[in-house]
């Protein structure tokens, strides 16, 4: 059968600065950079973010790459710690306006519409380690100086703005769960960092829109559909916690303009609530966006615990615990995580149905191999054939998906090249081309002459054996 889109449909990539353009003239360091010079360790093969795709000398050349494979957009984010010299007096340094405004100009000039993501987990190290990052007020406010500068800078190209890539996943590693700096484990700091981060997210949105640019604004969320085990009430029970914590806590206020008053109810009964005034209360609320951008990986699965909770401080998992689905299909690529294509679907209705199906596009999407598993390269190209026929898969529920309605309006795999993915390194392979750790070089896979395909005959065959 013929799987087919929009003509107008946006195809592309997404990655993000700290994540491809390395440490070169960049005057300030990001909490990675300064996490790897005190714990190496934690990063897998010892590789720091200072030593990734070099997109800062080579940006030209992967543009023409992007080009090549028929792309025509591309998400990545603009670096905090590189845009701005000074975090006290708000100087913003020149030579990473120079990049940014090349890189975007070569994006246009190439007909691939840039998109950019103001924050992509890379707080400055200065602002972690005199404020706190987004455990301070403070901070929040820095970020909107920040974002306003990036709206002024570079608003007059850029027509589509994300504030956050993915918010709950500081949260939950920084404060939760131990795989983001600064390793904490403090459930009620937590939710203040949460809170603080949607606050800086709505305060960004107003200045946006007061700028009045011809431009949209939105954000991006990891929206993991939570499935259980049975139709048993605590059972369902338990996914419905699942949910509220992990999807509608950031969801249900940047979209809907409410915060879920069960979570709110679980909250202060936990003496967990943030600090917050009223007036920040009615700024949150009142932030409406353009569009959202939905990254989706695998699904949650969840059921009621059978073991008590023994974690001293306060997570989610206090209500529910994670089982396996027996007979369920797995990436053994990817430490054996599951394939559900349906979640696709799935996440398109709950948008259509429960959120005034807004304007939204899939952000990520990736399927994760190793060097080993792609194998060497045949006549220049990797054979990912593997990552081919799952993305299929998902793209036709999506496309089921939009004829039922879904206000889908593009795609962008994760990632374009091969890139650093924070403690991980480059032990997962994602992109369209292979990066090279010695050379740098770009390697062609299959993946990208196909998504080429895609593009040229808005869809593609799909044999639904």
């Amino acid at each position: 059968m013929k799987v087919t889109f929009p003509k107008d449909f946006m195809w592309g990539a997404a990655t993000s600065g700290v994540q491809t353009e390395g440490n070169f003239e960049k005057t300030n360091k990001s909490i990675w950079d300064y996490w790897f010079e005190t714990e190496p360790e934690r990063f897998w093969g010892g590789i720091s973010s200072a030593e990734v795709c070099e997109t800062y000398q080579r940006y030209e050349e992967d543009v023409r790459l992007m080009k090549e494979i028929g792309m025509n957009s591309f998400r990545t984010s603009i670096q905090w710690s590189r845009l701005i010299k000074n975090f006290e007096t708000g100087e913003i340094d020149e030579q990473a306006v120079r990049f940014y405004n090349q890189y975007i100009d070569a994006m246009i000039a190439n007909g691939v519409e840039p998109m950019i993501n103001l924050y992509h987990f890379d707080m400055p190290i200065e602002l972690q380690e005199q404020y706190g990052g987004f455990e301070s007020k403070i901070v929040v406010d820095k970020f909107v100086e920040y974002a306003v500068a990036c709206f002024q800078l570079f608003g007059d190209r850029v027509k589509y703005w994300a504030t956050f890539n993915e918010p709950i996943v500081p949260v939950e590693g920084g404060y939760l769960y131990d795989f983001h700096y600064p390793a904490k484990k403090d459930g009620k700091l937590a939710v203040q960092v949460a809170y603080n981060t949607m606050l800086a997210h709505a305060k960004t949105v107003q200045a946006f829109r007061g700028l009045q640019l011809e431009a949209e604004i939105g954000t991006i969320l990891n929206l993991t559909p939570t499935y259980t085990c049975d139709e048993q009430p605590h059972n369902k029970l338990a996914a419905e916690y699942a949910d509220l914590f992990f999807n509608r806590s950031f969801l249900d206020p940047m979209v809907k303009g409410e915060f879920p008053a069960e979570l709110v109810s679980i909250l202060r009964a936990l003496h967990a609530l943030p600090e917050y005034t009223e007036a920040e209360i009615e700024i949150i609320l009142n932030a409406p966006l353009d569009f959202i951008g939905v990254n989706y990986y695998v699904p949650r699965r969840v059921r009621a615990r059978t073991t008590a909770y023994e974690l001293d401080y306060f997570t989610p998992e206090m209500f529910f615990e994670y089982y396996i689905e027996e007979g369920a299909r797995f990436n053994p690529f990817r430490d054996n995580n599951e394939i559900k294509p349906v979640a696709i679907y799935d996440i398109a209705q709950n948008i259509q149905h429960n959120y005034g199906n807004i304007k939204w596009f899939l952000s990520e999407i990736g399927i994760a191999m190793d060097l080993e598993s792609e194998g060497a390269p045949i006549d220049g190209v990797v054979d990912d054939s593997f990552r081919i026929a799952l993305l299929e898969e998902h793209l036709v529920q999506l496309a089921k998906a939009m004829e039922a309605g879904a206000n889908c309006f593009g795609v962008h795999n994760w990632t374009f090249i091969d890139c650093w993915s924070w403690l991980n390194s480059f032990k997962r392979r994602y992109g369209f081309y292979r990066l090279d750790l010695e050379t740098k070089n770009r390697i062609p896979k299959k993946s990208g002459q196909w998504l080429k395909s895609i593009v040229e005959n808005q869809g593609f065959e799909y044999n639904d054996k």
